[in-house]
């Protein structure tokens, strides 16, 4: 059995991959009513894949017997300055996110909760390509500024992202 310490953090853990999947989702639905459909579309994709994220904690966690204690989820921001201020929401998100799984992964390690380490180490890759993804995107917005014709070509190229498998369930 895991020691409370860890559960609880597992469980905290759930619930901000819940709360990107939501904030995104706000995130999609503001680029949607702006007509930025690509930068829409690839952000309801994160959205979908940060719910994945979420439930693979939730399944690893009834794997381990341990109780899921799902937490209310804050109202997301509905309304951004700019659809470039999004994606550095995003990217802040994003950091947010490794920041406590690296918490995570320490706490595991020290609770010697061997199996969680593991099972942590896929979440610690895939928030070092999520925050390098974010980071591109960022850097692109900064550079085309408010040219309408690049906005135009970056709401097109996000458009291009394509579903990534999900990540399946508990090891």
């Amino acid at each position: 059995m895991l020691s409370d310490k860890v559960q609880a953090a597992l469980n905290e853990q759930i619930n901000m991959e819940l709360t990107s999947w939501y904030n995104y989702l706000a995130m999609s639905a503001f680029c949607e009513h702006r007509n930025f459909r690509g930068c829409a579309q690839w952000l309801r994709m994160q959205s979908d894949e940060e719910l994945g994220h979420a439930m693979k904690l939730y399944n690893f966690m009834q794997v381990r017997h341990c109780p899921v204690v799902l937490s209310a989820i804050a109202s997301p921001v509905t309304q951004y300055e700019s659809i470039p201020a999004v994606f550095k929401l995003a990217l802040a998100q994003e950091e947010k996110v490794s920041a406590s799984i690296n918490a995570l992964y320490e706490l595991a390690l020290n609770e010697k909760a061997f199996a969680e380490v593991v099972e942590l180490q896929w979440f610690i890759s895939e928030q070092v390509e999520e925050e390098r993804t974010a980071r591109a995107i960022v850097a692109k917005f900064e550079l085309i500024k408010d040219d309408p014709s690049a906005l135009l070509d970056m709401d097109r190229e996000l458009g291009e992202r394509r579903p990534e498998p999900e990540p399946g369930g508990a090891a």
